[in-house]
């Protein structure tokens, strides 16, 4: 009878756009921000894997990027996709498979392996439509998962504009591109999340991609912006590919350890589910199609077009 009757219910669907100011996720960042009392276990378990990874860590070559750059950088991201242990001594090396194995370092590699087969998928069927493919990433990064896509293809059917808001990511975005012979991948200083600067996208791009970025902020509203800014510079038609983090098992562990790019600050994320990202890209304009997702369940890529009319 219970069944019965949840199943003659009239569906609702929860409201999620405001959830970074309210609910359960919100609620969580709060409890990661706050610093624990000196009596709780927890805190001195996590000063001490603090300080061995600033320590004994340091002879993990990835490690010491995270340390340097940010553990959320387009540099430890690119370290995590080549996926080569490196460090001082076999020790260094021991240390450096553990930390590139651990779960978030797999996510996030299939996460790469999903996008890159979303965007072939897209590629190729406007390819068989005989149209000019334009991609546009908004924060590439290095760039690492477009380029490795793009060099199967044909270069004159095929234009590129990589984004990225850092100097750095831009010239080691260059330096693969030209390793590579791309030379039809543009890299662009561009905010991602300001309408001015996404209003200079020219020449309408038909795939969009924004990767591993928008886990990295905690504000609806500046997502909101950004695709909306987005989808006024795409083509009528074009794809949105897009990830989103709705879970992870070191969270936590992160907060409490790790450190970010943007200010050197903890590495505090505030979780999104699903339905609360794809509410966003829907509030923009765009429409769902398709998602893709990690057997651990850390990263989703999902696919979106914007209406041809």
């Amino acid at each position: 009878m219970f069944i019965t009757d949840l199943f003659e219910r009239e569906f609702q669907s929860a409201k999620l756009i405001n959830a970074d100011k309210k609910g359960f996720t919100k609620k969580e960042h709060e409890e990661l921000s706050k610093t624990l009392p000196w009596w709780s276990p927890k805190k001195w378990q996590f000063a001490i894997a603090r300080f061995g990874l600033s320590t004994f860590g340091r002879l993990s070559k990835g490690i010491r990027v995270g340390w340097k750059e940010g553990f959320d950088s387009g540099s430890m991201l690119d370290y995590v996709y080549e996926n080569e242990a490196k460090g001082f001594s076999p020790i260094g090396k021991f240390i450096d498979r553990q930390f590139l194995n651990s779960p978030g370092w797999r996510g996030i590699r299939k996460r790469k392996a999903n996008l890159q087969k979303l965007l072939s998928e897209q590629i190729e069927d406007r390819l068989d439509n005989a149209e000019h493919v334009r991609v546009v990433d908004i924060a590439a990064g290095h760039g690492r998962y477009v380029l490795d896509t793009l060099q199967r293809y044909d270069n004159n059917k095929i234009s590129a504009v990589l984004r990225d808001y850092s100097d750095i990511n831009i010239r080691a975005g260059e330096a693969f591109a030209a390793k590579k012979h791309l030379k039809n991948v543009t890299y662009v200083k561009g905010n991602a999340f300001d309408l001015t600067s996404l209003a200079e996208i020219s020449n309408a791009p038909n795939i969009a991609i924004v990767s591993g970025l928008y886990e990295l902020f905690c504000d609806n509203d500046m997502i909101l912006t950004s695709l909306k800014g987005l989808f006024e510079a795409l083509e009528p038609g074009a794809s949105l590919i897009y990830t989103n983090q709705p879970w992870h098992p070191q969270l936590e562990f992160i907060a409490r350890v790790l450190t970010s790019h943007r200010d050197g600050n903890a590495w505090i994320m505030r979780r999104r589910t699903q339905q609360e990202m794809d509410q966003l890209v829907e509030a923009a304009g765009f429409i769902k199609e398709t998602q893709e997702i990690d057997d651990q369940g850390i990263f989703t890529v999902s696919l979106a077009r914007k209406p041809r009319t």
